[in-house]
This record gives C-alpha cells, structure tokens and sequence, in this order.
C-alpha cells in the first residue's frame, strides 16, 4: 500500500510540474494564434503524462534496458500526439480563419455569409451570433436610410411651403408699399392668414425637433378618455363646418389614462385635422375610443378613399406627405410624425390601415 502511494506521489509531482510549466508557456504566448495554444494545451498534456511516467519509472529503479524501453516508448506516443495535436489544430484554425474572412464582410459594409464549412460548436454558436448581429446592421443601414431620405424630403417640401408664401407676402407688401392694392383689408387678411400658416409650420418643426432630441417634458395627468375626445371634438368643429364634414364621436368608452393632456389634445388635434382635410365634403369622421387587453384604443377613421398599401409604411415617417398633398394647406408632413413622436413619448404605439372607403388611424395608449 505504501508502495502504490509513493507511486502515485511521483506520478502526480511529476505531472504537476509539466502542468505548471505548461501554464507559464500558455499565459506567455496568449496572443498568438489558436494553432500555438491548441498545440501548447496538447503539450502540457502528453508532457505531463511523460513527466508522470518517467518519475514514476526513475524513482522504481528500474534496469537500464527497461528504462530505456520505457522512455522510447514513451517519447514514441509523445511524438505522434504532438503531431496529432498540431495537424488537428490547424483544421481547427482553418476554420477559424474561414469565420474571420466571413465576419469581414458585413463589417464593411456588406451581408454575413456564414461559412459552408463544418466547424465547431463553439464557433457554430458565434457564427449565429454574427448572422444575428449582421441582420441587425442591415436594418439598423436601412433605417438609416430611410431617415435620411424622408429628412432630404423635409428639407425640399418645407423650402417649398416656404417659399411660396414669403413670394406671396413680398407682392402684396409691395402692392400695399406701393398703393397698387385696391383692397387693402383684403391683403392684409391674406398676410395674417399666411403668417399664421408659417408661425404653425414653424411650431411643428420646433415640436418635433423636441421629441427627436428626446426632450419632451411630459406631465402625465389621470384624465378620462371621454372627456380628452370630447374636447378634441370641439376644437375641430369649426374646421370640419367649413370643410362640410360630419363629425361622429358616439362609440367612446369612459377609459381613464395617465396622459399629459395638453400633448394628447394635440395628438387628436392633428389626427381630426388631417382627417377632415382628407375627406370630402358631406363625408364623415369617426372617433372611438375602448378598451383593450393591451391598453385603450383610440380611433378616427376618415373617408379619404385610402392609403395606397406601398405608402402605409411611411404615414408616419417625418415630412411625409401623400401624392395628392403636394400643396398648401396640407402643410410640411409633420403632423404624423409630431403623433408618433408623443404617442411613443406615453409609452404608447401609433398605427394605420386602410378600411372600407378610407383609412383608421389608432393609438393604443396603457391603461392608467
């Protein structure tokens, strides 16, 4: 018994050293490639059995023909697992440089192609990650994209917007200037009205200008939905009698949410305008509002003859505007963007879809 004891005593000082030279070797040459420290791993452990084996032949005394017999063969299995481990650690690299080359691509600029070839799990788990990752980049350039395109819209439509009532206001300024106006009261009301056309523009630039630089101060209040809609209804009246558009708001629940009320007004303010605008004359609007499993739903469907199915996707994007609102009145397109921009601010989702002679847009906003 004390025999096997001291054996084992031998084997495991003799393999606790190489295994402690190994480490040293390992931690030195850390920064080299996978090939050195597959073959440095490998080593440590064919060493560490030799150191084990030979200790153990030494310290038994053995003769020198079986010492000798011992070590060659010995020495023999160390050689082939060295050679093993090296020829099996370039396999290994090989397909570590194939993930590398991979990985390449999409960092510059292009689509992660995830190597054909077989490779470990290890690797087989960071090549999904980087497929994931590269589906990300691509929607993240795509996005990108389109933000720049809608803001290159912004900046075209609003020189636009601009530029034809300031042309308008230096005519009849000069005409007035002049004495060339033959009814001075009548362009006067003309600049006031384009002035405060402007001054509006410029209050949805600076509001959306707010919740893009993500400092819009909310002061969430408990207001029920009846009452948020009803006041809504009221400010939209007199533009829907001059338009000749019916006003319909009989399907609200008495919901309560937590809500800054002057930002909501303003939500349902720009959805009832576009709404009316949209809507011919002897048509109707619709507001409803209940509630649902994720939240309260507010509604206003409009008579507008539909969204082109290509266009939804872009309804609320910043200075997108229809093909037919080209124009004034239809303003700069930023009245959507401003409802998405606050509805997301709530902590709420904004939608639209096309229904039967006309669109619905919807807010979901959380139950208080």
């Amino acid at each position: 018994m004390t025999d096997m004891l001291l054996i084992a005593l031998f084997a495991f000082l003799g393999a606790a050293a190489a295994g402690l030279l190994g480490a040293i070797v390992l931690r030195i040459s850390r920064h080299r490639s996978l090939v050195v420290s597959l073959t440095v791993v490998a080593a440590v452990a064919v060493t560490a059995m030799l150191a084990g084996t030979l200790t153990v032949a030494w310290a038994m005394f053995l003769s020198p023909h079986d010492l000798s017999v011992v070590t060659t063969v010995v020495a023999m299995a160390a050689v082939v697992s060295l050679v093993t481990a090296m020829l099996l650690g370039r396999w290994v690299a090989a397909r570590s440089r194939d993930l590398t080359l991979a990985a390449r691509s999409f960092g510059d600029g292009g689509t992660f192609a995830a190597p054909e070839a077989p490779a470990t799990a290890e690797l087989a788990a960071l090549t999904r990650e980087l497929a994931a990752t590269s589906a990300k980049l691509d929607s993240s350039r795509e996005r990108e994209r389109a933000l720049e395109t809608s803001r290159r819209e912004l900046v075209a439509w609003i020189s636009h917007d601009l530029r034809t009532p300031l042309a308008g206001l230096r005519a009849m300024s000069e005409a007035l200037e002049d004495g060339m106006a033959v009814d001075s009261r009548r362009y006067l009301r003309q600049i006031r009205t384009e002035v405060e056309r402007m001054n509006d523009m410029v209050g949805d630039l600076f509001e959306l200008s707010r919740i893009h630089a993500g400092s819009l101060t909310l002061t969430p209040t408990r207001i029920s939905v009846y009452d948020l809609v009803g006041d809504a209804l009221a400010g939209a009246d007199p533009l829907a009698r001059e338009h000749g558009v019916r006003l319909v708001g009989d399907r609200i629940e008495a919901v309560p949410v937590e809500v800054d009320g002057k930002e909501m007004s303003r939500v349902l303010g720009n959805l009832l305008i576009n709404a009316i605008r949209r809507t011919p004359a002897d048509g109707t609007v619709a507001v409803a509002a209940h509630r649902t499993g994720g939240g309260v739903v507010l509604s206003v469907t409009d008579g507008c003859g539909g969204i082109p199915e290509e266009d939804l996707p872009r309804v609320f994007d910043t200075g997108w505007r229809g093909t037919h609102a080209r124009t004034p009145p239809a303003g700069a397109g930023l009245g959507l963007a401003i409802v998405r921009g606050i509805v997301e601010a709530h902590a709420g989702r904004a939608d639209v879809r096309n229904v039967i002679g006309g669109c619905c847009f919807e807010v979901t906003l959380p139950v208080a």
